[in-house]
């Protein structure tokens, strides 16, 4: 699948997952449990929402075992979120249960676990770049998620202006995400240097410069897919 198809909002990114033999399975099983995708796509925002707590409970707890403990579910809970975003795919166009409203859980939902989580991992950063005023883990955390969004928002202009959705870009969800979780899994190394919250602020920064990266690109190939048509018109 090439990152640009059809001018339909129903587009999917290509994951290599999908075909695998244990997705199936396991599309097969919520599919007989008569698991709607929609259904799926609110499980991953409540996945989400654990996660984001997660990572924010990390910020307030005083002890290093503590801290870890929630690092780590905040690390089981955002590879399920994906997976149940995944999943709610497949169950639509595999199974054939694709509804009038789909679309719409198919993209609220994540932009709204994009935006718990992101925000939250800024608050698991608290005072690691604070001023007196400011504590910028927090601001870069926000901003990454505003621009995680800006992605999609992106992406669907291309659909809405009838050139397809475009998936390309360094920093798209599925890389945003495990970005976070690799973060999450380096801060449980924190107690050997003192170092509370910085790997989760640099890999909120990479998200950040990242997925400005990934709008700019995207707006350029829209813009590019446009000309494109314009000229097979004329």
């Amino acid at each position: 699948m090439s990152e640009m198809n059809s001018p339909q909002g129903t587009d999917r990114r290509a994951i290599p997952q999908r075909s695998t033999t244990w997705a199936a399975k396991l599309a097969d099983v919520m599919y007989a449990a008569r698991l709607t995708p929609n259904r799926v796509s609110v499980g991953s925002v409540l996945f989400a929402t654990l996660g984001a707590a997660a990572l924010i409970a990390s910020a307030l707890v005083t002890t290093d075992g503590a801290r870890a403990v929630w690092l780590i579910v905040a690390v089981v809970c955002i590879p399920l979120r994906l997976l149940l975003n995944m999943l709610d795919g497949m169950l639509a166009v595999e199974r054939g249960m694709h509804t009038p409203t789909g679309d719409l859980f198919n993209e609220v939902p994540d932009r709204v676990a994009d935006l718990m989580l992101l925000a939250a991992a800024g608050y698991a950063t608290l005072g690691i770049w604070a001023t007196s005023s400011i504590d910028w883990g927090v601001v870069i955390g926000w901003a990454a998620a505003s621009a995680a969004v800006m992605t999609a928002y992106v992406r669907t202009l291309g659909a809405a202006n009838g050139v397809g959705n475009f998936f390309g870009g360094p920093m798209a969800k599925p890389a945003r995400m495990w970005v976070l979780v690799v973060a999450s899994l380096a801060s449980l190394f924190e107690p050997l240097f003192d170092g509370r919250g910085l790997f989760l602020a640099t890999g909120l920064v990479i998200i950040l410069v990242g997925s400005v990266v990934t709008v700019i690109m995207r707006l350029k190939r829209i813009a590019a897919a446009l000309q494109v048509r314009k000229a097979d018109v004329s």
